[in-house]
């Protein structure tokens, strides 16, 4: 396979959504696949640092609908809920958040261990071997 140059990977369509019925809320909705920044800062909003700059802990407060906030976009793929609208998204049915929020992180590639991760508690995935010399 060749080697991609900067243009080709910049323009490459790369972003997956899919479109998931909710039965509950009467039609669909678009999930967006997060982009590696919105991935970062996403893993970044779980990690609560203490006044000496270290990890203190996890927020987990609003997990799930802070994702679904990042994912959710309509027909234009712009957001339907900005950060500042987690609470009004948070405050829908807990099973149907549960169920969107799993698949969000499904095709964002975030699992369990994401939180482990940000926190930093958890071993980084190993490379592979490095053919520089």
């Amino acid at each position: 396979m060749a080697l991609l140059t900067r243009a080709q990977i910049d323009t490459a369509e790369d972003r997956i959504y899919e479109d998931v019925p909710v039965p509950e809320w009467g039609g669909e909705v678009r999930l967006l696949a997060l982009s590696g920044t919105e991935r970062d800062a996403y893993e970044a909003s779980m990690v609560r640092v203490g006044t000496t700059g270290k990890v203190a802990g996890v927020n987990l407060q609003e997990k799930s609908a802070r994702l679904l906030a990042k994912c959710i976009v309509g027909e234009d793929f712009e957001r339907l809920y900005t950060d500042k609208e987690v609470a009004a998204l948070g405050a829908r049915n807990g099973k149907v958040i549960t169920r969107l929020y799993a698949q969000a992180q499904k095709i964002s590639g975030l699992g369990k261990d994401a939180v482990e991760v940000a926190a930093g508690n958890s071993e980084p995935a190993r490379s592979g071997p490095s053919t520089s010399a």
